[in-house]
């Protein structure tokens, strides 16, 4: 059975931090497949955060970059969230090998 269990999520003001993490079980190629973060904000399209490869090869989308870190220990993929704007306010998902966590929420207030 396949299981991607999320947490970390939670209310935060802006500047602040938060780090997700999301542990896959249940699918052999979780391991050696990409994983990676998306979220999706009220109103948007669902959208890239980043990826991570197996080998730790990692990108990120343009409004992330240089306050986001990924990584990953083999079947949990992590995300850190650093300098938090209001405009991270969405759900975030963690996906991998065509498979979606059940979304975690992250409130950054003004």
């Amino acid at each position: 059975q396949v299981r991607m269990v999320e947490s970390g999520g939670g209310l935060v003001q802006a500047g602040g931090s938060l780090r997700l993490s999301c542990a896959a079980s249940g699918n052999v190629f979780f391991s050696i497949n990409a994983m990676g973060w998306y979220r999706q904000a009220p109103g948007k399209q669902r959208e890239l955060v980043a990826t991570i490869s197996s080998g730790g090869s990692s990108n990120y989308a343009d409004s992330v970059k240089g306050r986001f870190t990924i990584s990953r220990d083999k079947n949990t993929v992590y995300l850190q969230m650093n300098s938090l704007k209001p405009e991270d306010t969405a759900v975030y998902y963690c996906y991998s090998t065509g498979f979606w966590g059940q979304g975690t929420q992250v409130t950054v207030s003004s």
